[in-house]
C-alpha cells in the first residue's frame, strides 16, 4: 500500500498541496463561475459588490466543503482508481480522522450563513442545495448504486446559477432557468468523455458508470446524441433576450463539442474521449463568456 509513514516530516509546500487537492478547488472554481455567470445574465443585479463577493466565496467555500467531504467518504475505493490513488486520504499524506467532517461542517455553514445575511436567503438556499446533491446524492446515494450518479448529481452547477440569479433578483425571468439547464444537460457528457478515457478504473473500484455499464461504444453514441441535446438546448436563450453575441459564442462552442463528440462516436478509444472532454470546457466556457460579453456589450 502506498501509504505515507507516519515519521516522515511533510514540507510545509507539500502540506499546502494535499490541502489544496483535498478541496478539489478546480471544480469549485468552475462552480463559482457558473454561479457569477447566473448573477450576471439576470436582470436586476440587486446585490452590493460585497454581495458578489461574499456569493462568489460563499460558494467557493461550499463547494470545497463537499468535494473534501467526497474525497474522505471514497478514500476506500479512490485506492482501487490509478487516477486517484495518490490522494491525500488514500496515501496517508492527512489523516482519515473524523475532525474533517466537523471542518467541512463548519465551512459550509458559514458559507451558508454569510450568503443568507449578505446576500439573501434564496442565495444561500442554492448554494446549499448544490453542496447537499454533489456530497450526499451523488457521493453517498448514488455514485456506487446506478449509471445515473453524474446525471442527477450533476444538479449541482445548475444550482450554483439559480443561486447567481438570486443574488441578481428573486423573480429574474426565464433566461437563468434555461442557463441552469443547459448545466444540468453539459454534465453528462462532459463526465461520461472522461469516464469513457477512465473505464477500467471504474470497473475496477466496482463504480457503475455509464461505460462500465454499456461499455464504451455505446457510451460514446449517448455522448454524441447529449451533445446534440445540449447544444440545441444552448441557443434557447436567443429566443428569451440573449443577443447576436451570445449565439455566436454557443453556435461555435457547440460545433466545436459536436465536432469532438461525433469523432469519439465514431471510434471509441482513450485519445478521443479526452478530446470530448476538452471540447465540453470550451463549449462550457464559450456558452458562459458568451452570455457574459452579451451582457456587457449592450
Amino acid at each position: 500500500m502506498n501509504t505515507v509513514a507516519l515519521t516522515e516530516v511533510r514540507s510545509p509546500a507539500a502540506l499546502l498541496r494535499d490541502v489544496v487537492s483535498l478541496f478539489k478547488l478546480r471544480i469549485g472554481v468552475l462552480i463559482t463561475i457558473t454561479a457569477l455567470a447566473g448573477y450576471v445574465v439576470t436582470p436586476g443585479h440587486q446585490a452590493s459588490a460585497t454581495g458578489v463577493l461574499v456569493l462568489a466565496l460563499a460558494t467557493l467555500i461550499a463547494s470545497a466543503a463537499a468535494g473534501a467531504f467526497n474525497q474522505w467518504w471514497e478514500r476506500d475505493s479512490d485506492r482501487l482508481m490509478a487516477r486517484t490513488r495518490g490522494r491525500a486520504f488514500v496515501t496517508g499524506a492527512l489523516p482519515q480522522h473524523p475532525a474533517w467532517l466537523l471542518l467541512m461542517a463548519v465551512m459550509a455553514a458559514g458559507a451558508l450563513t454569510a450568503a443568507a445575511v449578505f446576500v439573501n436567503p434564496l442565495a444561500a438556499f442554492w448554494i446549499g442545495m448544490g453542496a447537499f446533491f454533489y456530497a450526499i446524492v451523488y457521493t453517498v446515494w448514488l455514485k456506487r448504486r446506478s449509471w445515473l450518479n453524474i446525471v442527477i448529481g450533476g444538479l449541482s452547477g445548475s444550482f450554483a446559477v439559480l443561486a447567481g440569479a438570486a443574488a441578481s433578483s428573486p423573480d429574474g425571468g426565464p433566461l437563468p432557468w434555461l442557463f441552469a439547464w443547459i448545466l444540468f444537460l453539459w454534465t453528462p457528457p462532459h463526465f461520461w468523455s472522461l469516464a469513457i478515457a477512465g473505464r477500467a478504473d471504474y470497473a475496477a473500484a466496482g463504480i457503475p458508470m455509464l461505460p462500465v455499464v454499456v461499455g464504451d461504444a455505446r457510451a460514446a453514441r449517448i455522448v454524441h446524441a447529449s451533445t446534440w441535446l445540449l447544444v440545441l438546448s444552448s441557443l434557447l436563450p436567443a429566443a428569451f433576450g440573449a443577443g447576436p453575441v451570445y449565439l455566436v459564442c454557443a453556435l461555435a462552442g457547440g460545433a466545436f463539442f459536436l465536432q469532438r463528440s461525433a469523432r469519439l462516436a465514431r471510434a471509441p478509444d482513450r485519445s478521443r474521449a479526452i478530446q470530448s472532454f476538452l471540447g465540453s470546457l470550451v463549449q462550457l466556457s464559450a456558452v458562459l463568456v458568451g452570455a457574459c460579453l452579451d451582457v456587457a456589450l449592450r
